[in-house]
């Protein structure tokens, strides 16, 4: 039998078509990472004037007119971390004052990110810095969504450690909020006399759900918070007073429950359930409207959820579903809509692409 080879025509129009496809793909990759330039934001006449004399590379001053923003920083979550920073800029009073403190996995190209920072916000004062996943990696155990199992979650245990002896106090934000209104304020949340932490807290919410039966029912285990009056609060909104922390040895305190997580089951919810055996009754109070936290839905099937009464400083969507990915599904939340407006992304055809 006399096999036919296939006309030349036919070869070229199969080489070009893979070419083309190749070509969308790598476009596309691209483009779903380029991001627009943010207007830049100028101080009040009555802010304070910061002597800071700052740089990417180094930060070896401390200055009390300044406030300082922690926060994770990665691919999967950039669009969202474009937004938070934009957001957190426009509402400020004195946006020149602020220091954005980004930790990113050892793993990640950070240069990549920098360069996508300073693409959208070219005079923002910000410093990256590496975390070792290695650090936490052995201590993380499986919880009920795998997205919350992942070592940079839990950087935000180590933020006295990775963050400059000199930054004292700090705002850690997550990645899938905005901020409406002066970041300062919340920053300046007084921690008392002791408190390592300040953080709204929810103390209507069903505390014994973020712990097992097993935890529950070991005498020992449920004793951690006898003459506590433990309420949960979100890790996603916090104002950390980190002299306290490193004096404390609080990270230490958190990898103790870590560990013995590992050996016994006594929680399912990643990295929440830790701070809450360390922190909860021991926190500051903030008011609620500086996280209306859960609008992405359960972690089971991100439906929509409505507000929480009272008025709102920061919306988060912790949960399953970002406002993002929701959009672009076409298939948004009503409140997606008001994330929308401190989207950067480019349009996928935009002329300046």
């Amino acid at each position: 039998m006399v096999r036919r080879k296939p006309p030349l025509s036919s070869l070229l129009l199969l080489i070009f078509s893979t070419i083309a496809i190749a070509t969308a793909t790598t476009a596309a990759t691209s483009i779903s990472q380029r991001f627009k330039e943010a207007p830049k934001f100028y101080n009040a006449v009555e802010c304070p004037h910061t002597d800071i004399d700052y740089d990417t590379d180094t930060l070896t001053t401390y200055d009390e007119s300044a406030v300082h923003v922690a926060m994770t920083l990665d691919v999967t979550y950039i669009r969202g971390s474009m937004a938070a920073i934009l957001s957190v800029l426009q509402h400020s009073s004195c946006p020149q004052n602020i220091i954005f403190h980004f930790v990113t996995s050892a793993s990640s190209d950070a240069s990549l990110l920098r360069a996508t920072i300073v693409t959208s916000f070219p005079y923002l004062k910000f410093k990256i810095y590496r975390f070792d996943d290695s650090f936490v990696a052995g201590l993380i155990s499986t919880s009920i969504r795998s997205a919350l199992d992942c070592p940079l979650n839990y950087a935000r245990s180590y933020l006295a450690n990775i963050l400059p002896p000199n930054v004292r106090k700090v705002v850690y934000l997550d990645s899938d909020l905005v901020v409406v209104d002066d970041i300062a304020k919340l920053a300046a949340t007084p921690l008392g006399y002791d408190s390592v932490l300040a953080a709204p807290e929810y103390c209507n919410a069903n505390f014994t759900f973020y712990f097992t039966p097993s935890f529950w029912s070991n005498p020992s285990l449920s004793l951690t918070f006898a003459n506590r009056k433990a309420c949960y609060f979100n890790t996603g909104v916090m104002v950390i007073d980190l002299d306290r922390w490193r004096a404390g040895g609080y990270t230490t305190k958190i990898e103790e429950w870590m560990e013995l997580q590992k050996r016994m089951r006594i929680y399912e919810l990643g990295s929440l359930p830790p701070f809450l055996l360390v922190f909860a009754g021991k926190i500051a109070p903030v008011d609620h409207r500086w996280n209306q936290h859960g609008l992405g839905g359960d972690n089971f099937r991100g439906l929509c959820r409505d507000l929480h009464p009272g008025p709102v400083s920061l919306l988060h969507w912790s949960g399953k579903g970002k406002p993002w990915v929701r959009l672009d599904a076409e298939r948004p939340c009503p409140l997606d809509a008001l994330w929308a407006p401190y989207d950067l992304l480019k349009p996928p055809f935009s002329f300046d692409s």
